[in-house]
């Protein structure tokens, strides 16, 4: 009997994560095939298309992993690499799984960072896999632009993997509470970045793979998910330097009280003279729809909060805060 093609094994696994109820069945099992050769997903493609046959060894390594992923099984604890921001993260059982669309909240620090003049001071806190940090520190890497990066994660087992993730791009990692982290740095930071927990206490992820994650990562502290949020928000105000940015993600029904918490942090620390609730909230734009879920989110429907000590808006330094929902 001949070898099977790597295209009909291929078209098989993917039918069988369909019918497991996998959103993208074929992605997953190419994704499976790559590391089970070692190839990237485009090399495996090449192989593919020019009618590659199994050996015996691989195609049942494979057939294990589709197994595993038909048993909803994360596909990167299979693989043990996220996908994030163009670099590959080390990742795997104990860590929260990176999102795609966290990416936003990459996006919005560089592009803050790319308009200022000095290089930059960065803490990332609640950093999990290091996944925004090592994107930040990349992207200045990248540029010629050396950056300050901090990242703060408590967990040991999180801080671990961070660690694997963020020691090659020279980032500082701190294990330790976020809540109280980095006195040595306050005052001083140009950009404050966070996708903290906030899950609600009482929602349970819909998918079966984001169950998997350390509940440590995904739930806020409370009933409706905000205790963490809040005190991120009030240590970020500690750290920032006039002009400074925060940027975080938090729950689609976080916004207003968020909203309320920020403002009470601001005024907590003189920076917001006669800036009203009324006017952050004219200033927020709440309601513009910046994306939609990517499958594989703990946190759908995600929100993000951007908390800009403000530049012109007539205080020193003033706030003005973007909140955009799908």
């Amino acid at each position: 009997m001949s070898a099977p093609a790597w295209s009909a094994l291929l078209r098989d696994a993917a039918a069988r994560l369909t019918a497991a109820g996998i959103d993208s069945p074929r992605v997953d099992a190419e994704l499976l095939l790559a590391h089970v050769l070692g190839l990237d997903r485009g090399a495996l493609l090449a192989r593919v298309f020019a009618g590659a046959v199994a050996e015996p060894a691989q195609a049942a390594a494979f057939e294990a992993l589709v197994g595993r992923r038909a048993a909803r099984e994360p596909v990167q604890h299979l693989t043990g690499v996220a996908h994030f921001h163009g670099l590959d993260l080390a990742v795997g059982p104990g860590v929260f799984i990176p999102r795609p669309e966290t990416e936003l909240l990459v996006e919005t620090v560089v592009a803050d960072l790319a308009a200022r003049p000095a290089a930059g001071v960065v803490v990332d806190l609640c950093t999990g896999s290091g996944a925004i940090a090592a994107a930040v520190a990349a992207w200045g890497e990248a540029r010629g632009r050396p950056l300050a990066v901090t990242a703060v994660e408590l967990d040991p087992t999180a801080a671990d993997w961070a660690r694997r993730n963020l020691a090659p791009r020279g980032v500082d990692l701190r294990q330790g509470d976020a809540l109280v982290a980095c006195p040595d740095l306050e005052g001083r930071v140009d950009v404050v970045v966070s996708n903290p927990p906030y899950v609600p206490e009482a929602e349970v992820p819909a998918q079966p793979e984001a169950r998997l994650d350390p509940a440590r990562a995904l739930y806020g502290g409370d009933a409706p998910g905000l205790r963490i949020p809040r005190a991120i928000a009030h240590r970020a105000a500690d750290l920032l330097a006039p002009g400074g940015l925060f940027a975080m993600e938090h729950h689609e029904t976080q916004g207003p009280a968020l909203l309320a918490a920020l403002g009470a942090a601001i005024r907590d620390h003189r920076t917001a003279a006669g800036l009203t609730q009324a006017k952050l909230a004219e200033l927020a734009g709440i309601g513009r729809p910046h994306l939609n879920h990517i499958e594989g989110g703990r946190k759908s429907p995600t929100v993000v909060v951007l908390v800009h000590l403000a530049r012109g808006l007539g205080v020193e330094p003033g706030v003005l805060l973007q909140s955009t929902a799908h």
